[in-house]
């Protein structure tokens, strides 16, 4: 499985921004996650295969996650804030590999 994330960048708060991640082969759970400097890497937003989704309290209202049937994931960002600031990694799990798989981060930057 490959992930082929695109998107990100600068934005100023209050702003929006899209992230994309597209996945090969067979997946189950995708997810957006991300990691501020000098802090844990957390989960942002998931999407099961059926499309449950669920959020981190500090974006629910702001960001929407969603995939399609190729299995690229989505992720629609308004209302940014300055702590949403962090490079946004993509992640994908394999049920019938029993492995996870990680895009390479993309940096998203809210400031004035």
């Amino acid at each position: 499985v490959q992930l082929q994330a695109s998107g990100g960048g600068l934005v100023q708060p209050g702003g929006s921004l899209s992230l994309s991640c597209a996945a090969s082969g067979s997946i189950g759970v995708m997810a957006w996650y991300r990691q501020a400097p000098g802090k844990q890497r957390e989960l942002v937003a998931a999407i099961s295969s059926g499309g449950s989704t669920n959020y981190t309290d500090s974006v629910k209202g702001r960001f929407t996650i969603s995939r399609d049937i190729r299995n690229t994931v989505f992720l629609r960002m308004t209302g940014l804030k300055p702590e949403d600031a962090a490079v946004y990694y993509c992640y994908a799990h394999s049920p019938t590999r029993g492995m996870h798989y990680w895009g390479k981060g993309t940096q998203v930057t809210v400031s004035s």
